[in-house]
């Protein structure tokens, strides 16, 4: 206002200053003192607004870092969880594997006994059984061989020597 009143007073009333370098800076301070007036409120109000909103992203940025946090660290625990299972199924598998396989050797091994016992027995047998075909045998081919030979070699002398000896046997 102060402003106002000199430049009215200067010219002898109102009325344009055409001074460029006067209304500049007039202008400037006139132009700053309505925008702090009525700016202050409007950009106040504009600042606290923003200011509220980066605040409240900022806390959601760090809830949900929380969040994220606490569902990274839940997650690392069931991969322990699930990393502690496999170990266990990997060892169980690894002991039913060992279990079968000492299971298969002895059932082999067993196996394998009965098996020579039976092969033992069958050659035990086959041996037997040849043994008593050849004992059949040779004395088919005594008899038969007795048989040709005794009508040549019994004379009646042989065998009254026969008779005596049989006697003298059943009287002793």
């Amino acid at each position: 206002m102060i402003s106002l009143w000199l430049l009215a007073t200067e010219e002898g009333g109102y009325g344009f200053n055409f001074d460029i370098l006067e209304t500049n800076l007039i202008n400037l301070v006139i132009i700053w003192g309505v925008l702090f007036y009525f700016g202050s409120k409007f950009l106040g109000n504009t600042l606290s607004s923003r200011r509220a909103s980066i605040e409240e992203a900022i806390q959601d940025a760090e809830r949900r870092q929380r969040e994220a946090t606490k569902a990274l660290d839940e997650q690392n625990k069931n991969l322990a969880q699930a990393q502690s299972k496999a170990q266990e199924i990997v060892q169980t598998a690894k002991q039913n594997a060992s279990k079968a396989r000492e299971d298969i050797l002895a059932q082999s091994k067993t196996d394998i006994e009965r098996m020579r016992a039976a092969a033992d027995q069958d050659v035990s047998f086959q041996q037997e059984r040849v043994m008593r075909e050849l004992r059949q045998r040779i004395a088919q081919l005594a008899m038969e061989r007795a048989e040709n030979e005794l009508p040549s070699r019994l004379t009646p002398e042989v065998q009254n020597s026969l008779v005596d000896k049989s006697i003298a046997l059943l009287e002793d």
